[in-house]
């Protein structure tokens, strides 16, 4: 990586901090920059560029600036300082459970109604304590069927492998008002004997795993890479796991989504139910609740303060999505969809005098090859954000450079400074930073990059790491 000295870096980037304009080709790009780009077989006119003061405006640093690009995960900054600003960092989502018949004696006569809020982060962990809670009431056996009221959202669609094939993976489940665990199992394989010993953590009920894994001793290879995730499109609780590994070599792990969100909400808490001596043998039933139900219990999430930390500290794309369907349902009501959100994030831009003419929102997350916004736009929600009043929870919310987050190995030799909040974004072809950074003169500037090229979520990184540096010398 290429990494040149504070001082060559002000002396050679001056140029463009005095007067570049804001459109590639309306001024030559600095020789260091130039031998950055060159270096990564990036083309200037692939670059956008703003360093700007976030208090007064001023321009230090810009280039290529109003043009529309693939902000990738940056764009989450959007998503997230749009709900702080309209909901508080204190709200809450809350999922509830409901009866419909009487209980007595520790027994339900009739069904139990799960009704989804939307919550973004009900891991295992909490959804084992939902169970519980239920338990501490006195309720131990129910007799009817087990209810999902998934109705806060609209059906999602496209299918989740629709962006990129994977649908197995984690940052492509999709958002369901009752999200248990963003549908995560953890894969364990340990070699006993002849044979490999699946354990499945947490493991739903339902999941039916089929395993012809063979054990032999060959070399290590790739571990869990070397197995097959076999699913079924008409039989989605069905999971088939084949491949070879070596007997010589560490037990590998591996974390997948599996099965639809509602089978995985009722099969993780239909174990959890029986792991604490609750009693069931019923069946799934996907309905809203019934006008008749009444109140059972109720269960809070974390605050959306702590939710945008977790958000934006790790990137992750459910969470983003279902921020935006949040921000739908509480402007325009059940059941909620990305295009009432994006009409809810437009309706609040325009309130903040935020024109943005390029934008496209799309699920809010970044995880798609529609959305788009300028440098000069993102500069200009920095700045905004910086003079709001729920700053400070928006900035902690970021990864901090050297320490944690998606910057927790970036910028490691300025970790001590605290200086540098930044919110990464990588698609193919898309590498991208927006945030704020302090400069070691006190001044508070908005700083963004995005790069949009074929291999740009690894080229784009020296062309970050410059400007970045040079900003600090402001």
């Amino acid at each position: 990586m290429i990494q040149p000295s504070r001082r060559v870096l002000a002396a050679i980037l001056a140029p463009l901090a005095a007067g570049l304009a804001a459109q590639a080709g309306a001024a030559p790009l600095p020789p260091l920059l130039e031998q950055v780009l060159h270096s990564q077989a990036l083309p200037a006119s692939a670059v956008s560029i703003v360093v700007r003061d976030a208090v007064s405006g001023e321009p230090y640093l810009e280039f290529n600036a109003r043009e529309p690009r693939s902000p990738a995960s940056t764009i989450k900054v959007l998503t997230t300082f749009a709900a702080l600003d309209q909901l508080g960092p204190s709200y809450h989502w809350t999922t509830r459970a409901f009866v419909t018949d009487k209980v007595a004696d520790g027994r339900l006569a009739g069904d139990l109604v799960l009704q989804g809020g939307g919550d973004p982060y009900l891991t295992a962990e909490r959804w084992w304590r939902f169970a519980r809670e239920l338990r501490n009431t006195g309720l131990k056996r129910i007799d009817g069927d087990i209810v999902i009221d998934r109705s806060q959202y609209a059906l999602q669609e496209p299918e989740a492998d629709e962006f990129d094939g994977r649908g197995d993976k984690l940052y492509n489940v999709l958002p369901d008002a009752l999200l248990v665990n963003f549908q995560a199992v953890d894969f364990h394989f340990v070699a006993e004997g002849n044979r490999v010993r699946v354990i499945v953590d947490p493991e739903p009920a339902n999941l039916r795993l089929a395993t012809s894994i063979r054990l032999g001793d060959g070399a290590c290879g790739d571990g869990a890479k070397a197995l097959t995730f076999t699913t079924y499109e008409d039989d989605p609780n069905r999971l088939a796991l084949t491949g070879r590994l070596s007997r010589h070599c560490p037990p590998p792990a591996a974390r997948r989504a599996v099965m639809r969100a509602p089978d995985f909400a009722f099969g993780t808490f239909v174990s959890a139910w029986r792991e604490q001596g609750g009693e069931f043998s019923g069946r799934l039933r996907l309905e809203s609740r019934p006008p008749a139900a009444r109140p059972f219990s109720e269960y809070e999430s974390l605050s959306l303060a702590e939710v945008i930390r977790l958000l934006n500290k790790y990137s992750n794309n459910t969470m983003a999505r279902m921020l935006l369907l949040t921000l739908a349902t509480e402007r325009f009501g059940a059941p909620a969809t990305v295009s009432n959100g994006e009409r809810a994030l437009a309706e609040w831009l325009a309130r903040q005098g935020l024109d943005f003419p390029e934008l496209v929102i799309d699920n809010g997350s970044g995880l798609s090859r529609r959305t788009r916004i300028s440098a000069d736009s993102m500069a200009r929600l920095l700045a905004a954000a910086y003079r709001s009043r729920y700053f400070p929870e928006l900035a902690a919310s970021l990864p901090l450079c050297g320490q944690d987050g998606t910057l927790r190995r970036r910028f490691a030799d300025l970790a001590a400074d605290g200086h540098i909040r930044l919110k990464t974004g990588h698609l193919n072809g898309v590498g991208a930073v927006a945030g704020w950074i302090t400069s070691h003169s006190g001044r508070p500037l908005a700083v963004v990059v995005i790069v949009n090229h074929p291999g740009a979520e690894f080229r784009a990184q020296p062309v970050v790491d410059t400007v970045v540096r040079w900003a600090l010398d402001r």
